[in-house]
């Protein structure tokens, strides 16, 4: 296993500040932050000039983690998280314990259980789920790696990861909203 413990260390010291970062995932390169705190959140919205009414996704780094997280999650979900062969992030009803300006006007939140080994590791010693939404301004191409990532995101963040960056990203998640009552929508393939 990857030793990421030098960029752990200084990736936590930025989130534990309320700052905002470029790091890789298991999907496409992301921005993130603390999901607890607002006004972190809302430096997110700011620097990809995105409404706050269109929510963004969290990363978890465990089963354990999302529970902490919803109200419920619903079986079907377990299923999927367990099964699923690419990325699937899951949108759940009735969020816990994150920054307000994250959930979504339906009271919904898209949470991903990470399975990439820096995310996880960041993740579990952060204790707190993290935010991740495309590094790019909003209506503007996914980058699908970093060196396609423009200087305003990569001047807008406090703390840029040092990991990956030749690594051409993957796509994004799949998106699977799981209501309480079971129903199943697919809303990104």
């Amino acid at each position: 296993m990857e030793d990421f413990k030098e960029e752990t260390e200084k990736t936590l010291e930025v989130l534990k500040k309320g700052g905002i970062i470029l790091y890789p995932t298991d999907t496409v390169w992301g921005i993130g932050c603390d999901a607890t705190n607002a006004a972190a959140v809302a430096k997110v919205y700011a620097l990809k000039k995105r409404a706050d009414k269109k929510a963004l996704i969290c990363l978890v780094n465990s089963i354990k983690m999302l529970e902490k997280h919803v109200d419920l999650v619903p079986e079907p979900a377990y299923l999927i998280i367990e099964h699923a062969d690419k990325p699937t992030t899951i949108i759940y009803d009735n969020p816990l314990r994150v920054a307000n300006n994250l959930v979504a006007e339906d009271e919904t939140l898209a949470i991903r259980v990470t399975k990439d080994k820096f995310c996880e590791q960041l993740i579990y010693k952060f204790r707190k789920p993290i935010v991740s939404t495309s590094a790019n301004i909003s209506g503007q191409p996914t980058p699908q790696s970093f060196a396609q990532i423009s200087p305003e995101i990569l001047k807008g963040v406090d703390y840029v990861v040092n990991l990956h960056r030749s690594k051409v990203s993957g796509k994004p998640s799949s998106i699977i909203k799981i209501g309480n009552d079971r129903s199943v929508k697919v809303i990104r393939k």
